[in-house]
């Protein structure tokens, strides 16, 4: 078993540190609001921390999963950042939604520090960290990756090295750029099927036998017929994940009309209140 850290108990990673300790890891976590590592202690065990470094010194693996590119570099490289406390031969595993810049930034300052930075963001959403299911796209070493792999699988249903630092970000931006058409397909095909005065879950349930099958289909047809868009990823964090897609893009030259036309559709459900909606909520601008 190793000794691990994880800083950022959010919705993703609240449960995401509690499967490590369930297979049996050391565990030490940290996050801002310091009441909220306290209570993860209390139901968990394991020990909380007060900084991140303080959570980094002498843990064989380090994990982070936090809001976004500032939220990294601060708790990487800042006054208190657990850059300073890793120890030779440790891993730092970033499962943060962020920029291939800043994993690559990054991945230069652990060389230099004499441990390895691997990127690996998740796709699954809430319900995948609850479950542990994760799917992991990892950028980074092939040594790091192999002393990570068997710990991240505390949580994960597949994980995969994909290339040098930096790829596991490109990989989770393919994959926002995927679900964003999907989900728009999905919400003007049920908008089109109701419109037309078809039993639109009759339907579905022939379509989704072929072709036109999709995991949005299976899991969010029925909620999005019943108008409920509290479950599974956010507006906001859409826009976020597709605000960095779109700027990756601009300096790789990569076209994407379609992806840059969701973003701005997710604008306008933002506008209608809905910043934590799911993103099956594409099909409410359709209904306003």
């Amino acid at each position: 078993m190793a000794k691990v850290a994880f800083l950022g108990l959010g919705v993703m990673g609240y449960p995401m540190a509690r499967h490590l300790k369930a297979k049996g890891h050391d565990v030490t976590v940290f996050n801002r609001t310091a009441a909220k590592a306290d209570k993860w202690v209390a139901e968990h065990g394991g020990r909380a921390a007060r900084t991140p470094a303080e959570a980094a010194r002498g843990q064989d693996i380090v994990f982070a999963c936090v809001g976004n590119d500032d939220d990294l570099r601060e708790v990487t490289l800042g006054a208190d950042g657990a850059f300073q406390a890793m120890g030779q031969g440790a891993v730092f595993v970033d499962h943060t939604t962020a920029s291939a810049t800043i994993a690559r930034d990054l991945a230069t300052a652990a060389e230099a520090g004499g441990f390895a930075f691997l990127d690996a963001p998740v796709s699954g959403g809430q319900a995948g960290a609850e479950n542990g299911q994760l799917t992991v796209m990892v950028g980074g070493e092939t040594a790091a990756f192999a002393t990570a792999e068997p710990v991240i699988m505390s949580f994960a249903r597949a994980c995969r090295l994909l290339g040098p630092a930096g790829s596991g970000q490109l990989a989770k931006m393919m994959n926002q750029i995927a679900i964003a058409g999907v989900v728009q397909g999905l919400a003007e095909a049920v908008h089109f099927g109701k419109s037309a005065g078809l039993d639109v879950e009759a339907v579905i349930e022939v379509i989704s036998k072929g072709a036109a099958q999709s995991w949005q289909m299976e899991n969010r047809h029925k909620t999005m017929l019943a108008g409920k868009y509290d479950f599974g990823f956010a507006v906001d964090w859409m826009r976020k994940d597709l605000g960095i897609v779109l700027d990756e893009a601009r300096g790789n030259g990569a076209t994407l009309p379609l992806t840059a036309l969701v973003d701005q559709f997710y604008a306008e459900v933002q506008a209608m209140g809905g910043k934590r909606w799911d993103t099956s909520s594409l099909l409410a601008r359709l209904e306003r």
